[in-house]
């Protein structure tokens, strides 16, 4: 049995191996990535049109400064194009990345890389030290294992590594009540930059009442301040911002565009794949009139039962690991969501390794359900998947089907099963009021 102190140097160690890959593959990748910093480029050249006065949410304006740049518009596939100049970003984003945008495209992509890596880094020896307390080996293996698997936030430029990060960064200053002014700002840039990836884990907070319930406040506050310039800024403008923004949606998401979850779509299914519900369903019907409103109807029913747990138990931090786990595979479900979102799952690891500290049938279930979904969302392992099932080959009509199957299925499903599971463990936990309160 390794001592405590050996047990953490250990785990310590494997989590520093998972950065040194991260960081060395990252880099490499990005360098001979056919579309570079794609991501990126949404958020700085629409940012850089706005500075300009012209619409960001047009696609011609946004174009017109694109090729003015003369970044990457000679080498660009129309895909590519369209992915840049179509914006899909609420007009909070711009509170964040118009500094980047001041900034001539080199420098402001270093910075950008910097910061993706400096914070995805940080989080997760943040999040490691919380999970260490319980088992530092399992958590710096899960740790270390995720953060192998993210070149694609570096490659694309992927404003979800922000934004994840924050969050998490977030989260420890509130569970260790250090740093909190730090904590309170992370949160809010990370609702003003992804809310549809961060906002679940705010609702938790402002639900679990308590000195969460006014970090949660606090944080809004200050979304609100650092993004009201922003939004003025965009209505003045584009007056019709809102309907540039649906329509920009909706071309991204029409049968078989980018962002359809279904079998027809040019993007949803390779590395970087769609694993919201919506591509679980359309596999059986594609259809969005059905997969739609079901996604919603799944994920409601959870989040409902997780809210209604919340608000009538009492806060310990046991109940928070395990809140925050189901949080993080249940945000990726009801609506679009892509792999690289899915790092939100580093809010998971405290509760697996304080399950696997307590024994039992479900330290095992716990471990397997996390160990799954790491390798199902990781982009090396998810590159080796796809390459083993898209070599199938497949000769007959029914082969054909289950490669489909193979390529779609496991990600979405994995992580209705975590969320399931964490939820299952943290109204087991709230039933029991042994444990000691903390208010």
């Amino acid at each position: 049995m390794l001592s405590s102190q050996a047990a953490r140097r250990d785990g310590l160690l494997l989590l520093l191996l998972g950065g040194i890959v991260f960081v060395i593959f990252g880099a490499a990748l990005e360098r001979v990535a056919p579309a570079p910093m794609v991501d990126f480029r949404v958020l700085y050249f629409p940012a850089r049109c706005l500075m300009q006065h012209c619409d960001p949410y047009n696609q011609d304006d946004v174009l017109r400064v694109y090729r003015a740049e003369g970044v990457y518009d000679s080498s660009d596939s129309a895909k590519d194009r369209q992915i840049v100049t179509q914006y899909i970003y609420p007009p909070t984003a711009f509170s964040i990345t118009v500094p980047f945008a001041l900034l001539p495209w080199v420098p402001a992509e270093v910075l950008w890389t910097l910061l993706t890596v400096t914070a995805l880094i940080l989080a997760s020896w943040l999040v490691w030290t919380l999970g260490a307390n319980y088992a530092p080996i399992l958590s710096g293996c899960f740790i270390g294992f995720m953060l192998a698997n993210s070149e694609l936030l570096v490659i694309k430029g992927m404003s979800a590594g922000i934004a994840i990060s924050l969050c998490a960064v977030a989260v420890w200053c509130f569970d260790r009540e250090r740093f909190i002014a730090a904590g309170v700002l992370c949160l809010a840039v990370s609702l003003a930059l992804k809310p549809q990836d961060t906002g679940f884990v705010w609702l938790y907070l402002l639900l679990a009442g308590g000195i969460f319930r006014k970090r949660a406040l606090q944080a809004l506050v200050t979304t609100i301040a650092i993004s009201l310039p922003s939004i003025l800024w965009v209505w003045r403008v584009s007056p019709h911002w809102t309907q540039e923004l649906h329509a920009n949606l909706v071309a991204n998401a029409v049968h078989g565009g980018l962002s359809d979850p279904g079998l027809a779509s040019t993007g949803a299914h390779g590395l970087g794949m769609v694993i919201s519900l919506q591509a679980f369903i359309s596999v059986f019907w594609d259809d969005p009139r059905i997969y739609d409103p079901a996604s919603l109807l799944i994920c409601g029913a959870i989040l409902l039962l997780l809210a209604v747990v919340t608000l009538r138990s009492r806060r310990t931090p046991a109940r928070a690991w395990l809140a925050l786990a189901a949080i993080s595979a249940l945000t990726m479900l009801p609506v679009y969501h892509r792999q690289y979102d899915a790092k939100l799952l580093l809010l998971s690891v405290p509760a697996c390794a304080m399950l696997w500290a307590e024994g039992g049938l479900v330290r095992w279930v716990a471990a397997l359900l996390n160990s799954a979904a790491f390798v199902v969302t990781g982009d090396l392992s998810t590159a080796f998947y796809l390459h083993l099932v898209t070599n199938l080959h497949p000769s007959t009509g029914w082969a054909s089907t289950l490669q489909t199957y193979l390529q779609v299925l496991p990600a979405s499903l994995t992580l209705l099963a975590m969320s399931l599971f964490y939820l299952w463990a943290y109204m087991r936990r709230s039933a029991h009021s042994s444990e000691s309160v903390t208010t």
